[in-house]
């Protein structure tokens, strides 16, 4: 494998990997609601709340923001970078689902950016004037980084969908053995949901996740809570 190769996979590796501290094992996305409220109740039921959140819903919209987020870093083009950073802080349909994605999204630059400092990486931050979605700190650091897109986006939400089992396994509850099994039929679901989101353009933006969406929004109330989210 060549050196640089090579650096990117070991950087990308390290980003993703559920030991990065941005918190990720905090947060469940209003999976923590949808438990109580009985609409995720097994491995099977939990197969198919995330299938819908990966297709239809926070997947694959982090998805476009990231490929976009990477592709504006890339060019230079730090005006639509901005504009890109501030309606993914705008996207999110609660105030849970706000904190959780800027809160990670400060965590990875801030980490990424002590640890792997890059000249160029500081210039794209400050054309953000917003908050820095989660996707979109990752498509800016990746970018800065010169580590391609296809690979940054499939691992991203690798990463993601992990974290999306560990909460799901925490409180369904879950075994090692059965989350691992529900990752591995979640894969062509990743491939798929990365492939349209390096396709995608902003236009094509948007959820049908409803339920999810309600989720994330009733967990704010809920009584009792693990999650932040």
């Amino acid at each position: 494998m060549p050196e640089n190769e090579a650096a990117a996979l070991y950087r990308l590796m390290t980003w993703l990997s559920p030991s990065f501290p941005v918190g990720a094992f905090s947060y469940s996305s209003g999976i923590e609601w949808a438990v109580e409220a009985g609409d995720i109740v097994d491995a099977a039921s939990l197969r198919r709340w995330l299938a819908a959140m990966l297709t239809d819903g926070a997947g694959i919209c982090d998805g476009i923001f990231l490929a976009q987020a990477h592709k504006a870093a890339s060019a230079n083009d730090e005006t639509r970078l901005g504009d890109i950073a501030e309606l993914a802080a705008a996207f999110v349909s609660s105030r849970e689902r706000h904190l959780e994605t800027t809160s990670q999204g400060r965590a990875f630059i801030e980490i990424a950016r002590t640890a792997w400092h890059h000249a160029h990486l500081d210039r794209l931050i400050d054309a953000c004037k917003s908050p820095l979605a989660y996707p979109v700190a990752v498509g800016v650091v990746s970018a800065a980084h010169a580590i391609p897109l296809a690979p940054t986006i499939h691992a991203f939400l690798h990463a993601v969908t992990s974290n999306w089992i560990s909460a799901g396994a925490r409180l369904i509850p879950l075994g090692q053995t059965d989350s691992q099994r529900l990752l591995a039929e979640l894969e062509p679901v990743v491939g798929t949901t990365a492939t349209r989101a390096l396709a995608a353009s902003l236009d094509e933006l948007g959820s049908a996740t409803f339920r999810a969406d309600l989720a994330s929004m009733r967990h704010e109330t809920q009584y009792t809570r693990l999650f932040r989210s």
